[in-house]
């Protein structure tokens, strides 16, 4: 591996760039129209344009990304998250016109990637799952026959789901049938596939995942967990490692758990394993991301490892060299989403000129962004401007800092989401931990508006 395409954009093209040229790699943007002046295009060795704004006619553009490798003579591509990242197709596609595709081969994609085949793996190796029906459900007629022995409240969920997509919530049976004909519909539009299934809705959940790490040798690890409790219509907007909820035995049990799931589907690459974490602290097997994530950055920060040069590197053939025994957590570490969203009017998105942005620095500070003073925020793609990431030595002390570093986020031409992360810091439940993946639907039902407050 010599020279890789990042099929991507944004803030994570500008991460795999550094952590490619940590690793003396050279590398090859690809950009829209729209994203012509973005970060990630000035920091990458050559850049090529593969087509229009709309990202189905660039970056979903399976035959321009490919005659961009070709061009540039990339012999690698890493698809980043989003986009192709979980496209078993496309993984296939690489692998057969021999490009090194960062990540999972497409037979651990498509068998993880599919969530009804995801779950039976879990069962397979006696993971703990939720309960619902076995593969998916032909039409609205069985799902209600089915639903009515699982109990209401039921969920709807696309069997190719992602990103809280193709998800229904289903309270009584009247209203099965109005909202399973919808929940097919998003699934076709979002993935290409209609196919559904059902699950019982665990109520008052907390959301738990779990970073794996998979080489092409057999060797396996988990790196803590991630709680990712804190978000908007399944739309996550605040992580925390470690979790302030799991005991160190707990932790034990559910990351070994994660890795027996990946360890059975033969995986290789990094991954993420997503749980559910009842009121009686059971936990649920929910999914399988096989890919990087938005929030790895607060794993790197708790254990020291940097997971985007570890990716390459498991892709180039290397051994893990830590053994889960090696592995060590130092610190509480929070990541705020900055959306260009305007919380006061329901997150709505922001988009538009960056008239001045000046993020904030000093001690326990991360910053990654792929946004300046002057630049433009297309409408077309995700709205994230940044991501704030503080470290502290217990939850106080990075709330604490978190504080700090908000105040001085200053961030004009948009709106953002630092007015409802400040809002949050002195909200007394999410202070003392008490909160459930419901919250911050809620406070919006209530009227709650995050009206910000830099005193």
């Amino acid at each position: 591996m010599k020279k890789v395409l990042i099929a991507n954009r944004g803030e994570i093209a500008v991460r795999l760039i550094r952590a490619c040229h940590d690793l003396g790699l050279q590398t090859v943007a690809v950009y829209s129209q729209a994203d012509a002046e973005a970060l990630h295009v000035l920091h990458a060795d050559e850049a090529i344009c593969i087509g229009e704004p709309p990202s189905q006619k660039s970056y979903l553009k399976i035959a321009n990304i490919l005659s961009a490798c070709e061009i540039t003579g990339a012999d690698a591509v890493h698809p980043g998250y989003g986009f192709l990242s979980e496209n078993a197709g496309f993984a296939s596609i690489c692998e057969s016109c021999g490009l090194n595709f960062i990540g999972p081969s497409h037979e651990a994609i498509n068998l993880l990637g599919d969530k009804a085949k995801a779950k039976s793996i879990a069962k397979s190796v006696k993971c703990p799952t939720i309960p619902g029906t076995e593969g998916i459900v032909q039409d609205a007629a069985e799902g209600l026959r089915e639903a009515k022995k699982l109990g209401f409240p039921i969920l709807i969920k696309a069997v190719a789901g992602g990103g809280g997509k193709g998800i229904r919530v289903v309270f009584d049976p009247e209203d099965f049938v109005r909202q399973f004909t919808a929940a097919r519909t998003e699934a076709q539009v979002s993935f290409s596939n209609p196919d559904v299934y059902l699950e019982k809705m665990i109520v008052n959940p907390r959301h738990i995942e779990i970073q794996v790490v998979g080489d092409k040798h057999g060797n396996y690890i988990y790196l803590g967990e991630r709680d990712c409790t804190i978000q908007r219509r399944r739309q996550k907007l605040i992580e925390e490692t470690p979790s302030p909820i799991l005991t160190p035995a707990m932790r034990k049990r559910i990351g070994e758990a994660a890795v027996e799931v990946v360890k059975a589907a033969k995986y290789h690459s990094l991954g993420t394993v997503e749980f559910l974490l009842d009121e009686e602290k059971n936990f649920y097997f929910m999914e399988v991301n096989t890919r990087i994530q938005v929030e790895h950055t607060i794993t790197e920060e708790v254990t020291g490892i940097d997971l985007a040069c570890l990716q390459i590197r498991i892709a180039q053939g290397e051994k893990l060299k830590i053994k889960q025994k090696d592995v060590q957590f130092d610190g509480h570490i929070i990541q705020f989403r900055i959306n260009a969203e305007n919380p006061a009017q329901n997150f709505a998105p922001s988009p538009g000129h960056l008239e001045y942005y000046i993020p904030p620095g000093g001690p326990h500070v991360r910053i990654d962004s792929a946004c300046y003073s002057g630049y433009r925020i297309p409408p077309n793609y995700d709205s994230m401007i940044a991501k704030l990431i503080v470290k502290g030595k217990n939850r106080h002390e990075a709330i604490m800092i978190a504080k700090r570093a908000l105040r001085e986020f200053h961030i004009g031409g948009v709106h953002s989401t630092i007015p409802f992360h400040l809002y949050m810091l002195e909200d007394k439940r999410f202070l003392e931990n008490n909160y459930v993946i419901t919250y911050i639907d809620q406070l919006l039902a209530e009227g709650c508006t995050f009206s910000e407050n830099r005193s």
